[in-house]
């Protein structure tokens, strides 16, 4: 067998919460082959596989993985001139930021509003991964992906990938179904940003007009611009900060429509809370912050339960604080109640929480 296959592996050094227990059993596989093998010799034994890229977008329970453990280690990014934009290639193994970076530093825009996202590329699809007024979706063109039910390595174009808010058809219909091999983005030379979102809008506009700089000028100013307003909320991969230990923002901003938005006014002001409601454009309707939410709801910034909390920096963000994920689901099911109670809305947790298959 040529699967570096490896046993009782400790998963928590492998995520950015560092929670969750070890797996019985762990694969790195390189490409469609190792992968093909290694989904092979699972079946073989009648194991339950956990697909694993970088680690930033799920919650691993204390007691560990009994099956098999798969991370999808693809390297390779490249970049090809066609028609006026340029196609980025990228390995599933390769991390997100590496390719926002290198696309900044070419003077390619399109991503550049999703720098700082942890995580490898991989998981970007799946998640549908968005920031400061832009998301995946936006750019990409296609996905390599291995079909685990046909037994074969698809290409997916993005109408394909049934892409929505912090979702596609990877995470919900054909959760499991598709291990993504690489994927391809279209990115736009030589174009000025245009941030859309108001943190950043503002933030930039402090430190230059973007009309006076160059293209290339004005994308890095964007990315240092994400970057320094990721790094305030403690939402970049930083060992000396201690609310970095988290899954990022860890649950979604509810979307409604004119008359739910309208009944969360009513039902908060039943509850004391007149304050203007913060809302933001969105498909659908409008977006209301979730981290708005959660502080009305009497949770604060910094708030302890066990070894786990709410980090210091932002209130939608999870920290680890040498605690363990049933503190964490606890934490994160208190929150749920308390902004039912006065809001009618059920926050939707975003990581994905993970299930240790039965002995």
């Amino acid at each position: 067998m040529s699967l570096d296959l490896r046993h009782d592996v400790p998963l928590a050094p492998l995520t950015t919460l560092g929670l969750g227990g070890p797996a019985t059993h762990l694969v790195d596989a390189a490409d469609a082959a190792g992968l093909r093998e290694a989904l092979d010799w699972s079946r073989s034994r009648d194991l339950p596989v956990l697909l694993l890229g970088g680690g930033s977008n799920l919650v691993l329970p204390d007691a560990g993985y009994r099956g098999l453990v798969l991370r999808t280690r693809v390297p390779g990014l490249a970049f090809e001139a066609r028609a006026g934009r340029v196609v980025v290639r990228a390995g599933a193994g390769v991390p997100w930021d590496e390719v926002v970076r290198a696309s900044v530093e070419r003077g390619l825009a399109g991503i550049e509003c999703l720098s700082g996202i942890p995580g490898w590329c991989g998981a970007a699809p799946v998640q549908n991964i968005g920031a400061y007024g832009q998301e995946l979706a936006e750019t990409l063109v296609a996905v390599t992906a291995y079909d685990r039910d046909g037994g074969e390595v698809v290409r997916l174009p993005s109408a394909a990938c049934g892409f929505g808010y912090r979702n596609s058809r990877f995470k919900s219909a054909d959760r499991d179904r598709f291990v993504i091999l690489s994927l391809s983005l279209a990115l736009a030379p030589d174009a000025r940003p245009r941030p859309r979102y108001p943190e950043l809008a503002d933030a930039v506009a402090r430190e230059a007009d973007l009309a006076a700089l160059s293209p290339g000028e004005a994308l890095r100013l964007v990315r240092e611009r994400v970057l320094a307003l990721r790094r305030a909320k403690s939402m970049v991969i930083d060992p000396d900060d201690p609310d970095t230990r988290s899954a990022g923002s860890f649950f979604l901003n509810p979307v409604l429509g004119a008359r739910a938005f309208d009944g969360l006014v009513e039902r908060l002001a039943d509850h004391g809370i007149s304050a203007p409601v913060p809302s933001y454009p969105a498909p659908g309707g409008v977006k209301v912050p979730a981290a708005w939410l959660v502080e009305r709801a009497g949770f604060h910034r910094g708030q302890r339960h066990g070894g786990v909390g709410i980090s210091s920096a932002h209130a939608l963000a999870l920290v680890n604080r040498h605690g363990t994920t049933a503190e964490l689901l606890e934490l994160a099911v208190s929150i749920q109640d308390a902004v039912e109670r006065i809001s009618g809305l059920r926050l939707e947790i975003e990581p994905t929480i993970v299930e240790s298959p039965p002995a």
